[in-house]
């Protein structure tokens, strides 16, 4: 399988981890608690898409082998 082609199925979670501590800093150095919680939000979402995208290809390379 493509590395990439996950990527563009299931999205992108290193994009929103990203995302996600930069509104974390700028909250911090804003003392903005909103932004912070939006931006540990972003990371979490990213964790999750991340492994619900590897669970997926896990399981499409478990049907592709049967």
């Amino acid at each position: 399988m493509d590395p990439t082609e996950r990527s563009i199925t299931m999205g992108d979670g290193s994009m929103d981890r990203a995302k996600g501590n930069i509104k974390e800093a700028a909250g911090d150095l804003t003392d903005d608690k909103d932004l912070q919680r939006e931006g540990k939000v972003d990371q979490a979402s990213g964790s999750v898409k991340d492994k619900v995208g590897d669970a997926a290809d896990k399981v499409k390379d478990a049907l592709r082998r049967d």
